[in-house]
């Protein structure tokens, strides 16, 4: 896989991408872009700011975007914590989110986020909660609307070592619909982590190594116990940074279940940064 990108002087970004698999046919595209404003006179951006009349401390925010073919009013309200913002576009959609950050509790970021489009009567609305500590961090996402569903995540370190876990729930059905863990090591210079996914049925053991400001190393093997054949799969990655702004990357995938058949790969990669 080739990709290119590039801006001329004039405001001109070209993107062009190419991609073969050795297999079928070659894929490839060329996009060209230039974004020039429209002549006339017409408004980039209204900000409208009005104080609530007992206490100034209070400030509604409003802000109004019209472009063509498009315009979209967003009225935005912060109190102590609190955060409302509502945006209506031209596709009519009204969007409201409901934010409240260590309100509840110190370190808890509550989000309701709703939807509602007039033309289909079609609604949404979800719930996030997000707990962090110094060595824990908690995230729970909930779909009211649809199910409703929970999914829950949670990772606990302690110097240097790393515990997390994730589960879904489904209300209507009353059943976890899949679980996950993992354990983990991580140091400046190097990590390692072990994966359980796919309801522990898909283990992962992974090793990254940061050997100086140049060069980075990986390997990944993977072992899926339900699988036929139980395939073991290893991947390993080398990275190394030729000059400033080029780096020259290297992997190679075996499937060590099948050392004798052509069911390997490896591939090449640079990157150039400018």
């Amino acid at each position: 896989t080739l990709e290119v990108k590039s801006k001329a002087p004039n405001g001109v970004s070209f993107n062009v991408k190419g991609r073969s698999s050795h297999e079928g046919a070659t894929a490839g595209s060329m996009e060209a872009k230039y974004a020039d404003a429209p002549s006339g006179t017409y408004f980039k951006h209204l900000r409208f700011i009005t104080y609530t009349q007992f206490d100034r401390s209070n400030i509604f925010d409003h802000h109004v975007m019209l472009r063509p073919g498009y315009a979209s009013l967003l009225i935005f309200y912060r109190r102590a914590g609190l955060t409302i913002t509502q945006v209506w576009t031209t596709v009519n959609a009204l969007d409201t989110k409901i934010e409240l950050d260590n309100n509840i509790t110190k370190g808890l970021k509550a989000e309701l986020l709703t939807q509602f489009l007039p033309s289909s009567k079609a609604k949404g609305a979800k719930l996030n909660l997000i707990f962090k500590q110094p060595n824990f961090h908690a995230r729970a996402f909930f779909d009211l609307m649809k199910g409703p569903t929970a999914n829950v995540d949670a990772v606990l370190g302690h110097e240097g070592f790393l515990v997390g876990a994730e589960a879904g729930y489904d209300v209507q059905k009353a059943a976890i619909t899949r679980y996950s863990a993992a354990v983990g090591y991580t140091l400046p210079e190097y990590s390692a982590a072990i994966t359980a996914t796919n309801n522990l049925s898909v283990f992962s053991a992974s090793y990254y190594h940061k050997v100086n400001s140049q060069v980075e190393a990986g390997a990944k093997a993977t072992w899926d116990s339900k699988a036929n054949n139980n395939v073991g799969l290893e991947v390993a990655t080398y990275n190394v940074l030729l000059r400033p702004g080029v780096t020259l990357g290297l992997g190679a995938s075996f499937d060590t279940q099948n050392l004798n058949e052509a069911a390997h790969k490896v591939g090449a990669s640079f990157t150039f940064e400018a």
